[in-house]
């Protein structure tokens, strides 16, 4: 893989993350339980063959691995369901706008769990979100639905948050790959119960979105993320992927006709430039770390 080509291939895995929401709500008769465990059971069985396909490499898992990965499936899991429900119930912009606060979460985290100073660029960060976030808003009424999805959606970055340290305390352990299999596994082991006694009941073609959501949005985004590293700058990686947001929005407008507002769009806007500086500035941090998160 040259340049040009992992940088395309960047893109395409950022494009595949930011349909994460499209495809959940094209599958309309599907709860987000079912969609969460079919997403996971789906990108299981492309991981294994992305494993098997790209040769040796897979190790024994340790206690402490087997923990971490288990702490981390869980919140995956978590991240997922509540990410489903905000766009079921306040449609795909807002889901994706409000999961994008994470890394002002992050930030947050860090200092508190790791005890790292937060730094005044870093301050700048949070606020940029937070004035996103209140942009983005379209009413403070919890009665509205546009509020309870956006609430849903900030969970799911504060999950997805807490998903990352714990990918970071144990970066370097486990290829990527199979840490995402694993994590996975355990998303459709904890979903199991809420949505096996529904699967009978889901539509044939909102099995096909289930199924492009696990394969496409998860298992070959994460893998062209991955192979993209070995040539592609992560800074230069973290500003591709801060166009996650803008890819999921527009492709909603016209999928569903969900046309933001001028509003909505300064807030995004402000969250998506808050994105692109907070992970550059990660990447200029630490150059030769790649990043231990998966996107969405």
């Amino acid at each position: 893989m040259n340049h040009r080509t992992a940088l395309g291939a960047l893109h395409i895995g950022a494009l595949f993350f930011g349909l994460t929401g499209v495809f959940g709500k094209l599958a309309a008769s599907a709860n987000p339980a079912i969609i969460v465990f079919g997403r996971a059971a789906f990108a299981v069985l492309a991981l294994a063959l992305f494993a098997s396909l790209s040769g040796p490499g897979w190790q024994r898992l340790s206690g402490e691995d087997g923990r971490r990965l288990l702490l981390g499936g869980v919140l995956l899991a978590g991240h997922w369901v509540s990410f489903f429900v905000a766009v079921k119930v306040a449609g795909v912009a807002i889901a994706t706008l409000g999961f994008a606060s994470f890394p002002a979460f992050t930030v947050i985290f860090e200092g508190l769990l790791f005890r790292e100073r937060i730094r005044r660029n870093e301050a700048m960060l949070v606020l940029l979100v937070s004035i996103g976030l209140v942009l983005v808003t379209p009413a403070f009424d919890l009665a509205s639905q546009a509020t309870d999805g956006l609430l849903w959606a900030l969970l799911s970055g504060l999950l997805f948050a807490l998903l990352s340290l714990t990918n970071r305390a144990g970066s370097g352990r486990l290829p990527a790959v199979q840490a995402a299999l694993w994590q996975n596994l355990v998303v459709g082991l904890c979903l199991l119960p809420f949505a096996g006694p529904q699967l009978a009941n889901v539509a044939s073609r909102d099995w096909l979105w289930i199924a492009l959501l696990g394969i496409f949005c998860t298992a070959v985004a994460h893998s062209l993320f991955v192979a993209s590293l070995a040539v592609i700058k992560a800074r230069t990686a973290a500003v591709v992927f801060g166009m996650e947001p803008v890819y999921g929005i527009a492709v909603a407008w016209v999928v569903f006709a969900e046309t933001p507002t001028l509003r909505m769009l300064l807030g995004g806007a402000l969250i998506i430039f808050a994105i692109v500086l907070s992970s550059r500035l990660a990447a200029e941090q630490a150059p030769r770390q790649r990043p231990a998160a998966e996107g969405n």
